[in-house]
């Protein structure tokens, strides 16, 4: 089983009400769809967020940490449940971002880092790969 970040599949989960389409990945079988913010009550349209050291900071000042812990812990369960044995993340996210997300002053700039959800995959063993580095193995 193939865990997907749901905005991935063209569900309108996306910060700013929209979604992040990547047609390549709905041939794809055996797939589950998940999205940690929506599990951990953040509303869709909702303000971005980046991560400023350990807490996570939407646009507004707002600490919204928390619901990302907890849509990260469901979103864990939901692939412990399914027996996920890979899972395609959004680049960049604070939730699903690997190895990269962006860096808190809400200016598109990059650094070293994973999302909160990306933390609890590695903690559990969970083998896990950006949408942007899994298309390109697939074109490779």
């Amino acid at each position: 089983m193939i865990a997907i970040s749901a905005c991935l599949l063209g569900e309108n989960c996306k910060y700013n009400g929209g979604n992040n389409l990547r047609k390549e990945l709905l041939k794809l079988d055996n797939v589950i769809s998940i999205c940690p913010e929506m599990l951990g009550g953040l509303g869709c349209p909702r303000y971005p967020s980046e991560i400023v050291k350990d807490k996570v900071i939407n646009i507004k000042g707002e600490d919204v940490t928390e619901h990302f812990k907890k849509g990260a812990l469901i979103a864990l369960e939901k692939c412990k449940e399914n027996n996920v044995k890979l899972v395609i993340l959004k680049a960049y996210s604070p939730s699903c971002g690997c190895n990269k997300i962006y860096d808190g002053t809400f200016t598109s700039t990059l650094i070293n880092g994973d999302g909160i959800f990306v933390r609890l995959l590695k903690e559990n063993g969970i083998n896990y790969i950006d949408d942007i580095s899994y298309l390109k193995k697939e074109k490779d």
